[in-house]
C-alpha cells in the first residue's frame, strides 16, 4: 500500500511520517536547513503480517503543488493533515481538491499538534474538516487527533493504517494478470556501483529483473538490472508498490520525472486524449471549451487546451461549458506528448498553476482530431466508461462504426495482449480488426446498394473492382475488414467475386459468338506476351481480325474479369498477373513490405516504364498502396493468390 501525506505547509507532514516510521523524509540540505519539504520524500513501515507500507511525503507550499500532484497520482490512501492550532488553511483545501479529483476514496484526516490546543479547539477543527469533506469522496474518512511530540494517537493511527492495508492489497491484485507493467517515474539519479536508478509507483502489472522496458514518451529501451520494492531488494515488483529500478543501457539524463517505464507492448505517446472530467464544486466559474490549463498525468504536467464534448445529463449534450460540480466528456489537446492509458487519473490546474480546477480519468489516449463530437464518437466514449474490461470491450466493438483495431485497443487499455477473449462471437474478426454485427449488416446492405446502382448506371460492365466498390460503399472501413466482408457475402451467394471484380449474381456480361471466336484466337498471344502484356492493335493484326472488333472483345473480357487492362489497350491474362503479383510479394518480403519499382523491374525483367504501370494497376485494385515513391504491399489482400 502507498500512503500519501497532504496538507498545508508546516502542519507536520514530515514530522508525522517520522513518528510513524522513524525515517526523516527531508533528504535535501535545503530542506533540512529551512525545515520544509521541497521535493517528494519517501519512507516505509513494516506491517504485522510481514508486508510493507510506503509513504510519500509531499511538499505543502503553494508553489510546489505540481510536485504534490506528481506524488499523489500513484497513492492508494491519503493522510490529510491539519494543525490543531491553525485549522484548515489554503493548501489544506487545495490538497483536498487534488485528492478528491484524483479519485482517492480512502484516507484519514489527522489533526496534528494536538498538544498545542485544548479539546474544544480540536473539536472545532474536527467539525470544520467534516464540513469540508462532506461533498468529496473522502466524506466518510475517520478523523483522529495526534501529537508527534508526545506520541498521543500515533499507535491508534498506525493500527488504522495496518487495517487499511488488507483491503488495499486485495484491490491492487486486480491490476495484475493481463495488465502490462507501467511505472510513473518521479525521480532519476545515479547510484555509485549501480548506475542509473529511477523511482516511482507501479500503476499496473509486474516487472522482473532482466525485463526489457520502454521509456516513454521517447524511443529508448533499457534492461532492468535490479529492483527494490518498498525499500527491499526483490526479483519482482508489482502494482501498488513503490519501486526503485536500476537500468542498464541508459544514463540519468535520458530519463526524467514525468516519463514512464512500461512494457514495450503498450508504448504510447499522445498529444491528444479524451477523458471524463469533473469540475471542482468550489470553482466560481464554469470550465469552457478553449480554456488553457496545466494537465497533470502520472508524474508529468504539460500545458493543454480543453474542449468540452458532452456534459453529463445536460439537455444540450454538446454544451461548450462544464458547470462547477458537474461532469463531462472532454478532449485535452496537449502542447507536448505524454504517456497515458485508460484509467489514468488526470488533474487540471489553471494556466498559471495557481489553483486546482478539475480532475477525472483518461478514456482514450488515441483521441481523434475530427468528428470528436459526433453521436458515433460519443457512443464510443460512453462504451469506454463501462466499469470492467469484460463490459468495455464488447460495448466498444458493438458501437464502433468502422471496427476496432484490437492491438491498438490493447495498448490504450494497458493490456499485455489483444483482448480477443472479450470480442463478441457475432463480430467479424480479420487481421486484428473487429467489426460489430450491426455494422457488418449495415455495410453489407450499403455494398449491395452500391453494386445495384453501378449495374444500373453501367449495364455493359461486369461490375466495379473491389477497390472501387469500397470507395462507393465503405470508404472508411479498414481494408482487411472490407475484404472479409466481400468474402462473407460471396460465400453466402449474395454477390460474386470474379477476379478483382464484383457483381451481383443476376448480372453478367455475355459474349456474342463473334466475340467468343476472337477471344479464342487471341488467347495464345496473350499468354505468350508474358510480363510485357499484349496491345489490342498487335492482337488484331496477328489474329487477322478487325481492330475495333478486337478492342471491343478485349474490353468485354476485362469487364468479365477474364483479362486485366493495365493501361488503355494493354491487356494481361489473370495467370500472368498472378505471377507478377507473386514477384511483388517476394520483393516486399525482402524489403519490409515495400515493393520498390527498381527491384520489381529486375524481378520481372521489364523496363522501368512497364514495371511502374503494373505497380500502379496493383495500387488501383488494392494489392498495394502508394506512399510517396514506394508501393506498400497490403498484407491482408488476397488478390492474385494461387
Amino acid at each position: 500500500m502507498i500512503i500519501g501525506t497532504a496538507g498545508h505547509i508546516d502542519h507536520g507532514k514530515t514530522t508525522l511520517v517520522r513518528a510513524l516510521t522513524g525515517v526523516d523524509t527531508d533528504r535535501l540540505p535545503e530542506e533540512r536547513k529551512r525545515g520544509i519539504s521541497i521535493e517528494l520524500g519517501y519512507a516505509f513501515l513494516g506491517t504485522p503480517d510481514g508486508g510493507r507500507i510506503g509513504f510519500i511525503d509531499v511538499p505543502g507550499h503553494e508553489r510546489l503543488v505540481h510536485t504534490m500532484v506528481a506524488g499523489a497520482s500513484g497513492i492508494d490512501f491519503a493522510l490529510l493533515l491539519v494543525a490543531a492550532d491553525d485549522g484548515p488553511m489554503p493548501q489544506t483545501m487545495e490538497h483536498l481538491a487534488v485528492l478528491s479529483l484524483l479519485g482517492i476514496t480512502r484516507g484519514i484526516v489527522v489533526i496534528t499538534k494536538a498538544d498545542r490546543a485544548d479539546a474544544p479547539c480540536i473539536d472545532a477543527v474536527r467539525t470544520e474538516m467534516s464540513a469540508l469533506l462532506a461533498p468529496t469522496p473522502l466524506a466518510n474518512a475517520p478523523v483522529i487527533a495526534v501529537s508527534a511530540q508526545t506520541g498521543d494517537g500515533i499507535d491508534e493511527l498506525r493500527a488504522l493504517l495496518f487495517e487499511a492495508t488488507l483491503s488495499i492489497s486485495a484491490a491492487a491484485t486486480g491490476l495484475l494478470g493481463s495488465h502490462a507493467f507501467r511505472l510513473a517515474v518521479d525521480r532519476a539519479f545515479t547510484l555509485q556501483g549501480t548506475g542509473t536508478v529511477v523511482t516511482g509507483t507501479i500503476h499496473a502489472g509486474r516487472v522482473h529483473v532482466g525485463d526489457e522496458l520502454a521509456i516513454v514518451p521517447g524511443t529508448r529501451h533499457a534492461r532492468v538490472r535490479s529492483l527494490h520494492a518498498q525499500n527491499q531488494p526483490v526479483e519482482a515488483a508489482l502494482a501498488g508498490q513503490r519501486c526503485a529500478v536500476a537500468l542498464a543501457g541508459v544514463s540519468k539524463d535520458e530519463v526524467a520525472r514525468g516519463q514512464w517505464l512500461c512494457d514495450p507492448a503498450v508504448t504510447i505517446a499522445t498529444d491528444r486524449l479524451d477523458a471524463h472530467l469533473t469540475l471542482w464544486h468550489a470553482e466560481a466559474k464554469a470550465l469552457r471549451s478553449g480554456t488553457r490549463v496545466q494537465a497533470h498525468i502520472g508524474a508529468a504536467h504539460v500545458n493543454a487546451t480543453v474542449a468540452v464534448l458532452a456534459a453529463d445529463g445536460s439537455p444540450d449534450a454538446k454544451s461548450d461549458a462544464l458547470a462547477p460540480g458537474a461532469s463531462a466528456l472532454v478532449q485535452l489537446v496537449l502542447q507536448a506528448p505524454v504517456a497515458a492509458w485508460y484509467g489514468e487519473r488526470v488533474v487540471l490546474r489553471d494556466a498559471s498553476g495557481s489553483r486546482t480546477l478539475a480532475g477525472g480519468m483518461v478514456l482514450d489516449p488515441f483521441a481523434p482530431t475530427r468528428y470528436r463530437r459526433t453521436p458515433l464518437r460519443l457512443a464510443e466514449l460512453a462504451a469506454l466508461r463501462q466499469p470492467t474490461i469484460t463490459e468495455r470491450i464488447p460495448a466498444l466493438i458493438n458501437v464502433a462504426p468502422y471496427g476496432v483495431d484490437l492491438a491498438r485497443l490493447a495498448a490504450a487499455q494497458g493490456l499485455s495482449a489483444p483482448p480477443n477473449d472479450f470480442v463478441p462471437q457475432t463480430a467479424l474478426i480479420q487481421a486484428g480488426q473487429a467489426l460489430g454485427a450491426a455494422q457488418l449488416e449495415a455495410f453489407g446492405v450499403a455494398t449491395l446498394a452500391a453494386l445495384q446502382r453501378f449495374h444500373e448506371q453501367q449495364p455493359d460492365e461486369l461490375g466495379p473492382d473491389g477497390a472501387r466498390l469500397r470507395r462507393l460503399a465503405a470508404p472508411r472501413l479498414p481494408q482487411s475488414l472490407w475484404l472479409a466482408l466481400l468474402d462473407r457475402l460471396a460465400t453466402d451467394g449474395i454477390l460474386v467475386l470474379h477476379g478483382a471484380f464484383v457483381h451481383l449474381p443476376t448480372h453478367g456480361t455475355q459474349l456474342t459468338a463473334t466475340e467468343t471466336r476472337i477471344a479464342q484466337k487471341v488467347a495464345p498471344a496473350l499468354i505468350e506476351a508474358g510480363f510485357e502484356g499484349a496491345w489490342a492493335r498487335d492482337l488484331a493484326k496477328d489474329a487477322g481480325e478487325s481492330e475495333p472488333l478486337v478492342r471491343t472483345t478485349l474490353a468485354r473480357l476485362a469487364r468479365r474479369g477474364e483479362l486485366h487492362q493495365i493501361v488503355k489497350d494493354l491487356y494481361y491474362p489473370p495467370a500472368t498477373l498472378q505471377r507478377a503479383a507473386a514477384l511483388a510479394r517476394q520483393v516486399a518480403a525482402e524489403h519490409s513490405g515495400d515493393v520498390l519499382a527498381a527491384q520489381f523491374r529486375d524481378a520481372t525483367g521489364l523496363g522501368r516504364k512497364r514495371a511502374i504501370q503494373i505497380l500502379e494497376y496493383f495500387d488501383r485494385v488494392g494489392l498495394t498502396r502508394r506512399v510517396g515513391d514506394v508501393h506498400k504491399l497490403r498484407a491482408d489482400c488476397t488478390l492474385f493468390m494461387p
